[in-house]
């Protein structure tokens, strides 16, 4: 027979918490053992003797605190049953000195068994309570419970789509996110080939296969399908699950939809074409003119030239100079209308002039080109609200292009209508027409059909952006139409119909006289030494007397000595540029009341008004028109 010291032995150095307790309702603490004392932090002769709920009474402040009942009840079950009871995992925090020494409560969670202990008459003797602090165990599991509720949380609140995927990505074992397709279940296909357009299919699979070779992390930028059918592209990032071996167990990833992202670039890649095609464009439209602009100036070097041939190669320079204005014009206007600094002078108007203005400034293009121009108006008034020099300026626009894309000897048409309560103008032509992806975007800036390398037609793809700019300002809409090449195009304009009709505009008369048949003294500032001296020439060629300064410091010390009536000063001048000089000049005695002109290359509203602030009468932009200068001179008084 076993002697009671090896019971006692076993009982005490069970690794399971064990105490003896008596099967009555205080239950009083018979034997505890050694593994309860390390896991409760107490001693034998504190716990020996006392009941096991004075032992450890429950948290009078704590609501939640049900141990002690629930061990009262099952202790009860025991005595009355006489059968083992067993609680799961539960709460019950027991007295500790806190930290800062003061008494407090440790949260604590126990499963016990309960198993009563006969005497050999069949009395019950003692009940055997066995503990296992579980604690750990229980915080671990309401661990796992809140990350997998905030797990899901995420994946429903996020826009990416997060996936599971098998250890050799062939299934697809769970997906969360809306907008794509749903789990296969069929296991013989792969996952790729649901989820995959072609074309990326081959990519993927090398990626994937060089992430389970090196058990790395899957990164890549690929298309995908969408449940609605549709193809968009998405950035898919997995991390390799490992297992306790190191081998890959499963993939988790998530995907973010990068669609706009990759429209956006591509819309960027497609602009910077554009540009480049434009700035090579640029660049052949401003050396064409050159061309003959330097032949000429190599022709009137050379001695005894005829009247006849002088006459006709400044015609040559006059007409390539134009011709550059009207370029460098083009892109300061669609800079201006782009940026919304252009103001409309709206008056009211009627169409059917700036239709006649606007055939009026194409013909000489139209007739050169052998084509015919057929304008269809009405008789009675077409009353819009508007900008008359801009509303022409749209109209030229539309028709110059279609005399440029249509053949020599071709036909164009211009038919305005009044419709619903809008006046409309189609510009129609028989020309090369588009195909309509150039068509969805005729009105894009720097958009041009593909030419040839002569670029017979001419023109900057600028003119359709300034003529949509210009209709919107207006309140107006511009569409584009065509059968395709080779069948013509139409523009429609379509802007707002005014009730009333266009009221004559007043007659206006310039008060001042125009100076004196004899001329009168200018001074020319520009430290562009060619440039000043050929507009000498043209001054002094028209009756004038002229002085030329390049230094502002010289200009102003000879104004005060000669005191010219006309300063006609450039704005980049060295030291002191030409709003600086002109403030001088104003506010010294001799020129005070001269008539200072800007002469600039810089010709935007913002130039304008610091010319206006700094004192200057007129700004005149480079290349001058001697026709414009001459008009500001005619209104010094005589």
């Amino acid at each position: 027979m076993l002697s009671p010291a090896l019971f006692e032995a076993v009982f005490n150095s069970s690794p399971i918490g064990h105490y003896l307790l008596s099967p009555t309702p205080e239950a009083i603490i018979l034997a505890v053992n050694d593994t309860f004392l390390a896991a409760s932090g107490r001693k034998r002769e504190e716990l020996v003797g006392r009941s096991l709920f004075e032992a450890f009474p429950r948290n009078p402040d704590d609501p939640a605190d049900t141990g002690e009942t629930d061990l009262r009840r099952s202790l009860a079950r025991v005595v009355e049953t006489g059968l083992p009871d067993r609680l799961p995992a539960q709460r019950y925090p027991i007295p500790v000195t806190l930290p800062n020494g003061e008494p407090g409560f440790e949260e604590r969670f126990w499963s016990a068994v309960s198993t009563p202990i006969f005497a050999a008459d069949g009395s019950l003797l003692c009940i055997s309570h066995t503990t296992n602090d579980v604690t750990e165990q229980v915080r671990s599991e309401a661990a796992l419970r809140d990350s997998e509720v905030r797990y899901r949380a995420l994946t429903n609140a996020t826009a990416d789509v997060v996936y599971r995927m098998s250890p050799d990505w062939s299934q697809l074992r769970q997906l969360d996110g809306r907008g794509y397709l749903k789990d296969t279940s069929d296991a013989s296909r792969y996952w790729i080939d649901d989820y995959i357009p072609a074309q990326d299919q081959e990519r993927i699979h090398q990626a994937i296969a060089a992430a389970i070779r090196a058990k790395a992390v899957f990164e890549l930028e690929h298309r995908v399908r969408r449940l609605d059918g549709s193809v968009g592209w998405t950035y898919s990032r997995a991390v390799p699950m490992l297992d306790a071996r190191g081998e890959i167990h499963e993939w988790i990833g998530a995907a973010s939809d990068i669609t706009e992202r990759k429209l956006a670039e591509e819309k960027l890649r497609e602009s910077d074409r554009r540009k480049d095609e434009f700035l090579a464009m640029l660049a052949h439209e401003l050396r064409n003119p050159l061309a003959p602009i330097g032949a000429a100036a190599a022709l009137l070097q050379r001695a005894r030239l005829d009247e006849g041939l002088v006459r006709k190669t400044s015609q040559i320079i006059g007409r390539q100079v134009a011709h550059m204005t009207e370029l460098i014009d083009d892109l300061l206007d669609v800079s201006r209308v782009t940026r919304g600094q252009v103001e409309l002078d709206e008056a009211a108007l009627d169409m059917r002039e700036i239709v006649t203005d606007a055939v009026e400034q194409v013909m000489p293009l139209v007739r050169a080109r052998g084509q015919q121009l057929d304008v269809d108006v009405p008789a009675h008034d077409m009353p819009v609200m508007g900008d008359k020099k801009r509303l022409v300026q749209v109209l030229a626009n539309l028709l110059n292009n279609a005399a440029k894309y249509t053949q020599e000897g071709g036909r164009l048409h211009l038919r305005a209508r009044l419709r619903d309560g809008a006046v409309t103008v189609d510009v129609v032509d028989n020309g090369i027409g588009m195909a309509p992806e150039l068509a969805a975007r005729a009105f894009d800036l720097f958009a041009q059909a593909e030419r040839t390398s002569d670029r017979a037609s001419g023109g900057l793809g600028l003119g359709l952006a300034l003529v949509k700019s210009l209709v919107e300002l207006h309140g107006g809409t511009v569409t584009c139409a065509s059968d395709g090449p080779g069948r013509g195009s139409r523009f429609t304009v379509t802007l707002p119909r005014r009730a009333a009709p266009a009221a004559p505009a007043a007659p206006r008369h310039d008060t001042r006289a125009a100076a004196s048949d004899g001329g009168v003294s200018i001074m020319v500032v520009d430290d562009n030494v060619d440039a000043a001296s050929t507009l000498a020439m043209l001054l002094e060629a028209s009756g004038h007397r002229v002085m030329v300064e390049h230094e502002p410091l010289h200009a102003l010390e000879r104004a005060r000595k000669e005191q010219p009536r006309v300063c006609l000063l450039d704005i980049g001048l060295p030291g002191m540029d030409g709003y600086e000089l002109a403030r001088h000049l104003r506010a010294q005695p001799e020129t005070s009341r001269a008539l200072l002109v800007a002469i600039t290359g810089y010709g935007q509203d913002s130039d304008r008004l610091l010319a206006t602030e700094a004192g200057f009468d007129r700004h005149l932009v480079k290349p001058i028109d001697l026709d414009t200068l001459q008009a500001a001179l005619a209104g010094l008084p005589g």
